[in-house]
């Protein structure tokens, strides 16, 4: 389907509407190193309680896969097909995230001690798993400011990587992740033992069946270590830096090997003006993660150790009503082959880590560009993206993950925003004639529209 097919009119329609509402900024090249990890000197205060809720809801139109057809030979709809985490519907209401926390300084004792603290509540990758829905600790963190140059940050925390990561979710421009952060980046960790892999099943007949077959929550863009960071100005411009040691591990607060993962970046950015996260600025950023991974991939009984390495360059432009970014990234090991794929393999092979559907020993690559323009005198920001990315690049089974997302955000107020997003995709495996392989099961997938509440407290 065309991207300036029918919802276009929507789009225009709902901009046209309110063009007469105040507008409220949105624009950010902040830097999430420092606004994460540090509070201001002698000004923030003790304790602050801070949080927000997103509640949303989303349609997937994909057709179901019908059984003995050349749509699927296994009948059903796979994960793409249906609203995650729980992958039992093709529409569903869902709290996204429910988040409180507090974070703070010493002060008067000592302002160059930091803390933050951070709990979710609501139903993602996050609480959701085999063992059930709860509530999860994403951040507990402890930053000591006394060497210049040299900051420390120890507990839990977001890990140093891609901007997608790496930003504040609740001021992040879009529903849903790209592909590409989605995919190689949201880690998905190897199940304690072997699991077999889900098939494809129709949700009106499984009575509330899940096709996520992984145990152990997402990794959430975070880790369990130590960082030593910090951020330096020359006139109008910064230059950060972050060195991180981890478990490897997530979310999880223990490790479950003697190997640690070690995480590096850099940015450097031309400041326009503004402050925090509405800052505008042009910035350029780099970073690499490179760790190990324990899983009986040749389910003999024996853990095997394979590499996870991640790294990507990108920049982010913000200026007055409009920004634009753009990044790529690439991956070996541990690629994710689907939350219905426990084994990391498209056919669920007990014997060849190296086969050509099998992620543990596999490369992947991929980018996105976005952008947005908040439309002068209004409160209405209209945003476009596109990412594409390569899983299980170079090999036989080498999927094409191409999509598009044209969004809307209408801000109430700098606190609360209402984001409608509209995504085509285009899935394929290109090694493959188009009633073949892998491509079987990738018929049928169609748009996704996303409407989602924000609000911060």
């Amino acid at each position: 389907m065309s991207i300036l097919a029918k919802p276009k009119k929507y789009l225009l329609a709902s901009a046209v509407a309110i063009t007469l509402i105040p507008a409220i900024p949105t624009a950010q090249a902040a830097n999430w190193l420092m606004l994460q990890g540090t509070e201001a000197p002698n000004a923030a205060p003790t304790a602050q309680v801070w949080g927000f809720i997103q509640t949303s809801y989303q349609v997937d139109t994909s057709t179901a896969c019908v059984p003995n057809a050349k749509a699927c030979p296994n009948g059903g709809y796979i994960p793409p097909k249906l609203i995650g985490p729980d992958l039992t519907s093709q529409s569903s209401f869902s709290i996204d995230r429910a988040r409180v926390g507090v974070r703070g300084q010493n002060f008067p004792l000592d302002s160059k001690v930091n803390y933050f603290f951070l709990a979710e509540f609501g139903n993602n990758g996050v609480t959701s798993s085999k063992n059930g829905k709860a509530a999860t600790l994403t951040d507990a963190s402890i930053t000591l400011n006394h060497i210049p140059g040299a900051r420390v940050r120890a507990g839990l925390f977001k890990t140093p990587g891609s901007e997608e990561s790496f930003q504040a979710i609740h001021v992040f421009d879009w529903v849903n992740f790209s592909e590409v952060t989605n995919q190689l980046m949201l880690e998905r960790f190897p199940n304690k033992q072997w699991t077999a892999n889900n098939n494809p099943y129709n949700p009106a007949l499984a009575n509330g069946v899940s096709l996520n077959g992984f145990d152990r929550p997402v990794g959430a863009f975070r880790d369990v270590g130590i960082q030593v960071f910090d951020a330096f100005h020359f006139g109008s411009w910064e230059h950060s830096y972050a060195l991180m040691i981890g478990n490897g591990n997530g979310i999880e607060v223990t490790d479950v090997d003697n190997h640690k993962d070690g995480y590096a970046y850099l940015s450097t950015e031309k400041i326009f003006g503004g402050e925090g996260p509405k800052r505008d600025g042009l910035k350029f950023f780099a970073w690499a993660q490179n760790g190990k991974r324990k899983f009986d991939g040749n389910h003999d009984g024996v853990y095997e150790t394979y590499d996870r390495k991640r790294s990507g360059v990108g920049l982010k432009l913000v200026s007055k009503s409009y920004k634009l970014g753009a990044e790529y990234m690439k991956g070996t090991g541990m690629i994710f082959n689907g939350p219905d794929k426990p084994t990391w393999s498209l056919g669920g092979s007990t014997t060849d880590p190296n086969g050509d559907d099998n992620g543990l020993k596999a490369d992947a690559n991929g980018w996105y560009v976005d952008g947005g323009w908040l439309i002068p005198s209004t409160s209405v920001e209209l945003d476009l993206r596109y990412d594409l990315y390569h899983r299980l690049a170079g090999r036989t089974n080498q999927l094409d993950w191409k999509t598009w997302t044209v969004g809307l955000q209408y801000h109430f107020n700098p606190k609360t925003r209402l984001t409608f997003n509209w995504a085509t995709h285009d899935i394929g495996a290109p090694n493959f004639a188009d009633n073949a392989g892998p491509n079987l099961n990738l018929k049928g997938i169609d748009n996704r529209y996303s409407l989602q509440l924000t609000a911060i407290f």
